[in-house]
């Protein structure tokens, strides 16, 4: 018997000194690297950015993780008291591991509840690696670990410190992190506002996120939830009568995840993360280590106005969506025959779909794989309608054809004084057109909106006035060829340069391109001087004295700088669209502010101004009167040879706003030089966005009744010369190049603008109020709004004139200036 005891102490003690040394060992970091105390002390976990808007309502997020924290006293004492109830009900008796927990697990081999302690759980989450491996041994290590790891926490941490650090690492269904991001996500509340039901919804996740989701899932996730509280009877934290009164009740879900589709301004967020990413590049954390976007937790607040993007992106769906309907019905596009010439667009796009990658690598022969391309197949397609999308039956091929012939679109807005960008749509649909047509690398030709640039340099540096008579005829600039390349636009005619602009005559342009310099092509280098070097555009363009007439590719975004220094009265500003970067602790690490320059003078700004007014009221712009805006509007419409780009740059004292439309492929295009033009393809919906602009009082700082300032010293009225009292048809302003009419096909009279949707989701500041767009809350207007088809407008007459100045309204009616969330100390 002395001889067994001897045994058993023996093999006792080495097994003690076994487990200690093991211990010692991962403590010290042999069995795999631990945290420091400093690491221990300041826990982190991977961190969605997050997007605000001008308001503080939350656009978006970038994130591997979607992760945010919140603190304790943010966090429902339904949530705690579930939390402990169903996974650690010795949680506050214990010191990170609970004994009696592992005598349980190992006695009945884990078949009665595991031994991890909510402490445990939190290191594992926090601190260690390969936690799900089915590898025994590796297991055991990360066990133990997950144990010295447990007990330091508490010492450093309080209990509902450690209940905290649990609930922000945690995942819950969809690939979501942390209680304010599932409570976000699945009840569109803040997550101190959730009641015991939600509670217990969300707690019952987190031992099986994919089997009890409650969107997928619905019958297993309310049986776990019942679990979870008939835990809580028993903690008592609830009553039974709770419990009998709330378990037969469904689970009343209100679910919007956010994500790159959905969320405020989706083209303008995927931007701004190109722009984010340069920022971390350039910018340190205090440990060395360059931000990550995706992993730091970052707060970026924008200038975007929410009501803004949302009536931006109506006003994009319901003119894109009618114009759409005419370009469908012409004849070339009904035939197929637009594809006639290109057939190695198609095959180069077909090379580029997932189809043809996945049966290329599965070795199938071109031939066979171009072959299933002409198969019918079941698909889902872009469609202009509230889900932007619909089911139908159409070969492979037929779909990327179908899909290019959409026109395209950019807009933008900004405010014309400090370059803060109020609104960004970069296309019709992002899910399926990721494309941005506003950034700065996306170029298009300008057509007429380069005409007000050149006057205004002929106004500041050659002597002109809006009265300076100009000759409407070609103009020979030698070797570098005649502008316009043909006469038959040209008229012949001696008139001020205001009409010359506001008819948008390509003849009277070149001439002033011609009186800068007549010498062979300094016109040209010195008006791309203007351009480059004053108002702000980066794209390198060649000095061909074609550029008067906009024969040269810029971006919507450089146009939007260029044109600021108009209704910002001589001075440039370049747009701006974030005001303050911060961390996760709400440290300001950037703030931002406008960057202005003065370009030309006052009095040159407000001569452009007037004559760009002359343009809304009786040249090439006079049919936006037709859609209900009213007050001081100025702006110019651009259309390029074949109709290929329309363009319409526009604004008002306080509000600059741009707008292009045009196919991607640019021989798909309008035929008919009276739909495809600058003031119908393009302006409407520069209309459509500003007449519900000005009649939302809730929109701060737009006054419809605001004026363009005259400087106190300002030459003569300026004079429009009416064409011996009569007004030319609206026309293509590239030259005409025997593109057609209307006439050659005929537009159904059932296709009319239709109301469609904003694209953006907006998660408001306040979540638990009701989900509304902003279009919902439109007080009425006091005028009534008129639609009129570009197609549709009389062409030979002459608009009436808006009154100079509507009635204001009253400001005892307006809003109070919404705040940003304020800044953490």
């Amino acid at each position: 018997m002395n001889r067994f005891v001897r045994i058993f102490w023996r093999l006792f003690f080495s097994g003690l000194a076994l487990v200690i040394l093991i211990l010692l060992l991962a403590n010290f970091g042999a069995l795999g690297e631990m945290p420091s105390i400093d690491d221990i002390e300041n826990p982190t976990a991977n961190l969605s950015s997050q997007v605000y808007a001008q308001d503080g309502t939350l656009m978006g997020k970038y994130y591997l993780e979607d992760r945010v924290n919140v603190e304790y006293k943010d966090i429902s004492k339904h949530v705690i008291n579930a939390l402990v109830a169903t996974e650690d009900k010795r949680f506050y008796k214990h010191s990170g591991v609970d004994g009696k927990g592992l005598l349980r697990a190992f006695s009945h081999f884990g078949s009665s509840g595991g031994a991890s302690t909510i402490t445990m759980q939190t290191a594992k989450n926090l601190f260690t690696e390969n936690w799900a491996t089915k590898n025994f041994l590796l297991r055991g290590i990360q066990k133990i670990k997950e144990c010295i790891i447990a007990v330091k926490l508490e010492q450093h941490f309080t209990k509902e410190e450690i209940a905290t650090i649990y609930l922000n690492t945690v995942a819950f269904s969809d690939n979501v992190y942390g209680i304010r991001n599932a409570s976000k996500t699945f009840f569109q509340k803040e997550p101190d506002r959730l009641d015991i039901s939600e509670s217990a919804v969300l707690i019952g996740m987190v031992n099986g996120p994919g089997i009890y989701n409650p969107r997928r899932f619905p019958k297993q996730s309310q049986e776990r939830r019942n679990l979870v509280m008939s835990r809580m009877v028993e903690f008592g934290s609830i009553t039974q009568a709770d419990y009998d009164k709330l378990k037969k009740q469904p689970i009343q879900l209100n679910y919007q995840k956010l994500d790159e589709t959905t969320g405020l301004g989706p083209y303008f967020r995927m931007i701004l993360g190109e722009e984010m990413k340069k920022w971390c590049k350039d910018h340190k954390k205090s440990n060395g280590d360059n931000y990550d976007l995706y992993r730091d937790g970052l707060k970026i607040y924008t200038t975007i106005n929410p009501r803004m993007q949302v009536y931006a992106e109506e006003a994009v769906a319901k003119h894109m969506s009618y114009m759409q309907k005419i370009l469908d019905n012409q004849s070339d596009i009904k035939s197929g025959s637009v594809w006639n010439d290109h057939a190695n667009i198609l095959e180069n796009a077909m090379k580029q779909t997932d189809r043809w990658r996945n049966m290329k690598k599965e070795g199938i022969d071109e031939t066979e794989i171009a072959k299933s391309f002409m198969t019918p197949t079941r698909m889902k397609v872009f469609a202009w309608n509230n889900n932007r999308n619909k089911d139908t039956v159409m070969t492979p091929l037929d779909s990327i054809k179908y899909h290019r012939q959409m026109l395209e679109t950019g807009f933008m807005a900004m405010d014309a004084q400090s370059g803060e960008v109020r609104a960004w749509v970069g296309g019709i649909d992002f899910k399926t057109f990721k494309y941005d047509h506003v950034n700065f690398n996306t170029k298009r030709q300008v057509g007429s909106t380069m005409k007000p640039l050149l006057y205004s340099l002929a106004i500041e540096e050659a002597g002109f006035t809006p009265n300076t008579t100009v000759y409407d005829q070609q103009q020979s600039f030698g070797a570098y060829g005649k502008v316009p390349a043909t006469t038959k636009s040209c008229s012949g005619a001696a008139m001020p340069m205001s009409s010359a602009l506001a008819f948008s005559k390509n003849c009277a342009t070149a001439y002033i391109m011609k009186q800068l310099d007549g010498t062979g092509n300094n016109a040209a280098k010195r008006f791309v001087d203007f351009l480059n070097n004053k108002c702000g555009l980066q794209t390198k363009i060649e000095p061909n004295p074609s550029i008067a007439l906009g024969a040269c590719e810029i971006s919507l975004y450089e146009m939007m700088q260029a044109y600021s220094m108009l209704p910002g009265r001589g001075f440039n500003v370049k747009p701006m669209f974030i005001t303050r970067i911060e961390d996760r602790n709400g440290n300001t690490l950037q703030s931002f502010t406008p960057v202005r320059r003065e370009v030309i003078s006052d009095v040159t700004a407000y001569s452009m101004i007037k004559m760009m007014q002359g343009v809304m009221q009786f040249g090439t712009g006079r049919r936006i009167w037709g859609y209900g805006v009213n007050g001081e509007i100025a702006g110019k419409t651009g259309t390029t040879n074949d109709n290929s780009d329309a363009w319409f740059m526009g604004y008002t004292p306080q509000l600059l706003c741009g707008a292009w439309v045009g196919c991607d492929d640019r021989f798909i295009r309008f035929k008919a030089t009276e739909i495809g033009q600058g003031s119908s393809a393009a302006l409407p919906i520069w209309a459509y966005f500003y007449e519900k602009v000005q009649n939302d009082r809730n929109i701060v700082g737009i006054d419809p009744g605001a004026t363009f300032v005259k400087p106190d010293v300002m030459p003569n009225d300026i004079s429009f010369d009416q064409l011996n009292g009569t007004t030319p048809p609206l026309g293509a302003e590239g030259e005409d190049m025997g593109n057609g009419t209307s006439k050659d096909y005929e537009i159904p009279s059932n296709i009319k603008p239709e109301d469609i949707g904003a694209e953006s989701q907006i998660t408001p500041a306040d979540a638990d109020k009701p989900v509304t767009k902003p279009a919902d809350t439109k007080p009425p207007v006091t005028k009534p709004t008129t639609t009129v088809p570009p197609a549709k407008l009389p062409e030979n007459k002459v608009q009436p004139q808006p009154a100079t100045k509507p009635p204001t309204i009253p400001t005892n009616n307006q809003q109070p200036k919404a705040v940003m969330p304020p800044k953490k100390p």
